[in-house]
């Protein structure tokens, strides 16, 4: 009976922990990919404008991810909506 309590606890936990992690992905956009900027011209226009990148990635959550540095020379992590370009989220080191 006990182990049966534990089995049922710890799914429920990983199902929490699925949860959680799925709702703390930063979602960008619902439009399809077609519609999106190309990915090389978008990262050869944050070049124009004083990025400096050191990764670029297309995450889950329908976004383009940068990894580097701003026009200020700031470490950032930056998320922005493929289609617009506009900034969804920014962190700063």
């Amino acid at each position: 009976m006990n182990v049966l309590k534990l089995t049922a606890m710890a799914g429920a936990a990983a199902l929490l922990a699925a949860c959680s992690a799925e709702e703390t992905e930063t979602q960008c956009t619902t439009a399809p990919q077609s519609e999106w900027m190309d990915q090389e011209q978008f990262q050869a226009g944050l070049k124009e404008q004083g990025y400096d990148i050191n990764e670029f990635k297309v995450t889950p959550g329908n976004c383009y991810e940068i990894y580097g540095k701003n026009q200020a020379g700031e470490k950032v992590e930056i998320y922005f909506n493929p289609v617009d370009g506009s900034v969804v989220k920014e962190e700063k080191e």
